[in-house]
């Protein structure tokens, strides 16, 4: 699959290099994952990390577009390097997922972004998301992954980033089943998914330019 052509700005808020940049590739390897879910024209997909400075900054942008569009959006984690809590951060949140809501493990996503901060340590983590399951009237299991089958998952989103070649977090991408385009500015991505959906055939929708 080839990317659309279009041409996008660098991001604002500086991405978090997953690799040393002598060993960035020029450009994605395998995109075979960039298509949009069965049955949609136009979706984003994006890599985060809970962690990363940016992917918090990108985090409302994102989630502003997908609820204006009203399009798919399929997120994958992805863990940098020497990052302390990221890991067990996305474990917590595939848990929220999994076993209790989606719309839960988004709102954890959200707070966690906001928090960021705060957090010093896992144990710091580990607060923050006791007194967030508290809060929203849930048990934090004492063991949150005893199959480790939430690790599993987690480790799996790695090794498709890893695949398709990513070097940075967030890697933001709109997707339809002729092409891709990379967002590297997140206030470019109203802009991106016009084009995409004009590719497909849909009408762009109305909306107020996205600000930093």
């Amino acid at each position: 699959m080839t990317a659309l052509a279009f041409s996008l700005s660098t991001v604002s808020a500086k991405a978090q290099v997953a690799v040393p940049s002598s060993q960035q590739p020029d450009h994605f390897r395998d995109t075979s994952m960039l298509v949009p879910p069965a049955g949609a024209k136009v979706a984003i997909v994006e890599w985060e990390d809970l962690e990363c400075p940016a992917c918090a900054h990108a985090f409302p942008f994102v989630h502003m577009a997908v609820d204006h569009y009203k399009i798919p959006y399929v997120r994958y984690d992805f863990l940098i390097p020497g990052h302390i809590w990221s890991r067990e951060a996305a474990i917590y949140a595939r848990y929220l997922q999994d076993k209790v809501s989606p719309e839960l493990a988004t709102q954890y996503r959200r707070e966690v972004f906001a928090s960021q901060f705060k957090f010093a340590s896992k144990d710091d983590l580990n607060r923050f998301t006791q007194q967030f399951f508290t809060k929203n009237g849930k048990q934090l299991p004492f063991v949150i992954d005893p199959t480790g089958q939430l690790a599993r998952e987690v480790e799996k989103d790695v090794a498709l980033g890893n695949k398709l070649g990513l070097t940075e977090t967030p890697t933001l991408v709109v997707v339809t089943a002729k092409g891709w385009i990379q967002v590297k500015d997140v206030s470019d991505l109203y802009q991106a998914i016009d084009q995409a959906q004009a590719s497909v055939g849909g009408a762009p929708a109305e909306h107020h330019k996205t600000t930093k």
